[in-house]
């Protein structure tokens, strides 16, 4: 597939640069059927190896949902990720999604870690997106060994996210993190069909956050999908959002961008989320649109910069 110069239309001028119009975002696009897809590890599912970030619809109007969720979807988007968390990024993907849902794999999460709870946001979560069943249901955010340890405890999370899967309302179970040491204890408690985790150059080549998890995951043949590809840094305190939805701050210029995408697309993964910014979403769909592997040069240019970077997150 070609890259679409419609993209390069676009450009980041300042810090405080608010999320465009939809007519704004490209100019006429034709569908194309050729994006790149991964199966999804052990599971027969196949995926874009881009996927549409629910969060960036967070704010946004419905016509803006319809509108990037349409572009996505014609252009070979199958992997749709969202969560209760993404303030009304559900209620704005529901609609949005519905005229495609049944040749799209949607991704929803919880950060409830109770039986309870996590029940309770499931069935919200259906109503909102307008769908009887989630492709796949993951405990979200995973950041201490008390989140797993109350997850997996007597009334915690995983006993709904089994009995979901029993009664079709969920069909893949997995989770998200943002902890080595909290990723590795659940990936010892349950055999998740995937795994959503930020791999990242610079965390990689200079937190030693990455490498640990994603030989596990990849020991089991787990469905990898990674978050924080296009992260540079964490935000200083009292520092402005570069982006509404994006807490962090993400590579900004093309050739970085370039680079740190194809560096993550080029593991044994199956899919990457851009950041939760419409314009870097649509950068990382040219990017992935004519994906190449990131050669040894390219590595090495990325684990330069990687030194010089204090990266989103570091192994404890």
């Amino acid at each position: 597939m070609k890259r679409r110069t419609f993209i390069r239309n676009t450009a980041i001028t300042g810090l405080a640069m608010s999320i465009p119009k939809v007519d704004s975002i490209a100019e006429p696009i034709q569908p194309k059927g050729d994006f790149p897809r991964r199966r999804l590890g052990r599971a027969p599912d196949e995926l874009s190896i881009l996927g549409f970030g629910g969060i960036m619809l967070n704010n946004n109007s419905q016509e803006f949902a319809n509108e990037n969720v349409s572009k996505a979807y014609d252009l070979g988007i199958n992997y749709f990720d969202v969560a209760p968390s993404y303030g009304n990024a559900q209620e704005r993907m529901g609609p949005a999604l519905k005229p495609y849902r049944k040749n799209c794999f949607l991704a929803c999460k919880t950060t409830e870690r109770t039986r309870e709870g996590a029940e309770k946001e499931l069935n919200e979560s259906l109503r909102m997106l307008q769908t009887d069943h989630v492709d796949l249901y993951q405990l979200h955010a995973i950041t201490t060994k008390e989140d797993v340890e109350t997850a997996f405890g007597p009334n915690g999370a995983m006993e709904l996210f089994l009995k979901a899967r029993q009664d079709g309302k969920v069909r893949h179970i997995g989770f998200s993190a943002h902890s080595v040491d909290a990723a590795l204890l659940a990936l010892e408690k349950f055999d998740f069909d995937t795994i959503l985790f930020p791999f990242n150059f610079a965390c990689w080549y200079h937190g030693n956050f990455g490498p640990q998890v994603f030989e596990k995951a990849r020991s089991r043949n787990m469905g990898i999908l990674a978050l924080k590809s296009m992260a540079l840094a964490r935000l200083a305190d009292h520092e402005p959002k570069v982006f509404p939805n994006v807490w962090y701050k993400p590579i900004i210029d093309d050739e970085t961008m370039n680079l740190a995408l194809r560096y993550t697309l080029s593991k044994e993964l199956t899919a990457a989320i851009p950041p939760g910014e419409s314009t870097l979403f649509w950068k990382a769909y040219a990017i992935a649109a004519g994906f190449k592997p990131i050669t040894d040069e390219e590595k090495a240019r990325l684990v330069a910069l990687a030194a010089n970077t204090e990266p989103v997150f570091r192994a404890g």
